[in-house]
């Protein structure tokens, strides 16, 4: 349950106690560790005395802000893991054609997690909690951290999705693209008029679950000025001796990160430190031929646009001898992103062509292709 306490000065200000109130029977409610909520609760005590102080507008603001995110986060709540491998392998085949080294060695990985989970922890894995083994002992001593490395359009990000709905746990992608400053993962301190949580616990919060399934995408992708920077926090993230306490600059408090399943993606691994990798198994996606990704077009690609499209397959008919020059509009291409927006271009001007009343299914030749596919 998310919780919103932010404070509007138009509104009547009495009515400011009546929140006040609901503010602190919500934070008794959830649970929090207890050095949390006593900050929590004098803060609602600061915002009392300060409520009739005009001048005090902005640190209630800040106040209320920080409230709201520390009760919204996750601290107990958590997803039941479905650790089943048949469903697993129905899954991954049902999303990913081909890849079959790569999904063996995911089903690998979900089979080590899954025997985990009759391994009692020891004592001093326990520590102070002795039900630990009933809760997430798991991932006391989980697999090595997964980095599906491969170029653009190999279904890396969608084997990650496939993994958290194989796990039926909550999926979070945090895209490493262009991000120039470790604060946009950690957050910032609060003393900066501007400051924000960081995007790990912002993750959190949308899951509503403490173990998701975390996508790092991209990671080798990040800005070159701040790279050892973000890498830092990476080490910080994916070592389970560190992660039980990550502490986001703008929360400034321990959050235990031991119960997210981390997934890395790149594109290579040159950009990426030595001590990341030591922290990852880096599993490489293989390019797919061209029979393959005819197959993954007729099988795959055009089914889910004509669907999200609203059409039938009975709308559209792409001649056999047609899809050889679809696979390759502007060369070869690793991935199948192109092909992508290739199947796209057509699915749209069939659309258009219904959306005026031309109900006749529309079939692709070589000799009309031209009229279709914008990039001949």
């Amino acid at each position: 349950m998310a919780y919103r306490f932010i404070l509007r000065y138009d509104t009547d200000m009495n009515s400011l106690s009546e929140r006040i109130l609901t503010i602190t029977e919500s934070i008794k409610q959830k649970s929090l560790p207890a050095e949390l909520e006593s900050r929590l609760l004098a803060m609602t005590e600061e915002i009392t005395r300060l409520e009739h102080d005009i001048t005090a507008f902005v640190h209630i603001e800040q106040m209320l802000a920080y409230i709201d995110w520390a009760v919204s986060l996750p601290w107990n709540e958590r997803s039941i893991d479905q650790l089943d491998l048949v469903k697993a392998k129905e899954i991954l085949n049902k999303h990913h054609y081909g890849l079959a080294s790569v999904k063996d060695r995911i089903l690998e990985y979900l089979a080590v997690l899954k025997l985990q989970t009759s391994i009692p922890l020891s004592y001093e894995e326990q520590g102070a909690n002795p039900d630990a083994k009933l809760t997430h002992g798991i991932l006391a001593r989980r697999a090595p951290i997964l980095c599906l490395v491969g170029l653009v359009g190999t279904g890396k990000t969608t084997l990650a999705k496939s993994i958290a709905l194989a796990m039926g746990r909550t999926f979070i992608r945090i895209p490493f693209g262009g991000m120039s400053d470790a604060f946009e993962l950690r957050g910032q301190s609060r003393v900066r008029p501007d400051a924000e949580i960081g995007s790990i616990l912002k993750g959190l919060r949308k899951a509503k679950s403490k173990n998701p399934v975390i996508l790092l995408d991209e990671i080798d992708r990040v800005s070159e000025q701040s790279r050892g920077d973000i890498m830092g926090v990476l080490v910080e993230l994916l070592d389970p001796e560190q992660n039980k306490s990550f502490t986001d600059h703008y929360l400034d408090y321990p959050f235990d990160l031991s119960e997210v399943l981390f997934v890395a993606t790149s594109n290579n691994t040159v950009n990426i430190s030595t001590a990341v990798l030591d922290r990852l198994e880096p599993i490489q996606m293989p390019s797919y031929t061209d029979e393959e990704k005819i197959t993954i077009a007729k099988q795959y690609v055009l089914p889910e646009l004509l669907r999200s499209s609203g059409l039938t397959e009975k709308s559209l008919h792409i001649d056999d001898s047609v899809w050889s020059k679809l696979v390759r509009p502007l060369g070869y291409d690793a991935g199948i992103r192109s092909l992508e927006r290739t199947m796209n271009t057509i699915v749209r001007k069939t659309a258009l062509r219904v959306a005026q009343g031309n109900m006749e299914p529309l079939t692709i030749t070589e000799f009309t292709m031209n009229q279709y596919i914008e990039t001949y």
